[in-house]
């Protein structure tokens, strides 16, 4: 996949293309139904395939004092986009300035200058330019102006009627519903960091975890323990009991923690069992239990083992 940071990187021989736009944040069902449509456009007419969208998220630019977290990080959208097949991405920066864009000179500049898009292929919900004027009509219009076909597709509905959204996905998250969110990202949903040394707690009550470091990429889920799995920088899938939280059993912890314990880890082995420093992609497959305090370390012992064979359950790890 070719990545594009400015419409000046972009060849001035570029295309014909097929393009999409959006913040695609989460990647869900629905983005995979337009990334799809792309996909087939640009193979059955010779055209090169396009993902347009922008860092940092317009939701911080024009909303700077609200806190705003993607539910997934830029590495990880870029590697989605890639396999659906996306041949090229563009990734614009945007600030007041790029908003201030009308419709028609944003879909000039981007669509028709840069890429020579011969099909734009969208939402039936698409907003661009300007205080978000453009729509889906003013697509076609410009469409019709510039010589490109436009092709909407329909959102997806869950089986509750509810439209499938970004915005009902940081709501699932921020229950600890993972599983209810993965039905609308037709995935689990995850994060991706690094493993960086913590306070060793849970090598000390015999529980070795693996913290993520707290610049990670992704949507931190509700506090609380989950099963879920962890693929390491050699692409090794570990099943995983993941603590989330400020651990209330301990005083002095302020910060919540992303941390977990490796089921069936290779003990014969463990001095080679290292996952410090390695950027590591963590998978959330269900809430267990909430994150609750517990009266002395053998309480929390004994509790942490249920975890563990809960989520062995879970996963499908039991006989």
């Amino acid at each position: 996949m070719q990545r594009f940071t400015e419409l000046e990187q972009i060849p001035t021989d570029f295309g014909p293309s097929v393009v999409t736009v959006g913040n695609f944040d989460g990647a869900h069902v629905g983005h995979t139904r337009v990334m799809e449509r792309v996909v087939q456009i640009a193979r059955d007419n010779q055209l090169a395939s396009v993902g347009v969208s922008f860092d940092p998220h317009p939701a911080v630019v024009h909303n700077p004092n609200v806190d705003h977290v993607e539910i997934m990080g830029q590495e990880d959208r870029q590697r989605f986009f890639e396999d659906m097949g996306l041949e090229n991405y563009v990734l614009l920066h945007y600030d007041l300035k790029f908003a201030s864009q009308t419709p028609e000179e944003f879909v000039k500049n981007v669509f028709v200058d840069a890429l020579h898009a011969r099909w734009v292929v969208i939402g039936d919900d698409v907003r661009f330019g300007y205080r978000n004027s453009g729509d889906l009509n003013t697509m076609i219009e410009l469409g019709k102006k510039y010589g490109f076909e436009v092709e909407a597709v329909e959102d997806l509905t869950h089986e509750s009627q509810r439209r499938c959204s970004s915005t009902w996905i940081r709501e699932l998250l921020t229950d600890g519903k993972v599983d209810e969110a993965a039905q609308i990202l037709g995935r689990n949903h995850l994060m991706h960091g690094e493993i960086v040394h913590g306070a060793a707690r849970g090598r000390e009550l015999g529980f070795p975890t693996a913290n993520m470091s707290v610049d990670s990429d992704g949507f931190v889920p509700a506090d609380g323990v989950y099963a879920g799995w962890l693929t390491d920088a050699h692409g090794n899938k570990w099943p995983v009991a993941t603590s989330i939280g400020t651990n209330p059993t301990f005083e002095g912890v302020e910060q919540r923690q992303v941390e977990s314990f490796v089921i069936g880890r290779p003990e014969e082995r463990v001095e080679d069992f290292n996952l410090y420093g390695q950027r590591v992609i963590l998978e959330f497959v269900q809430r267990l239990r909430p994150m609750v305090a517990y009266r002395g370390v053998e309480a929390l012992i004994e509790q942490m083992n249920q975890d563990v064979e809960q989520a062995k359950e879970v996963l499908g790890l039991t006989a």
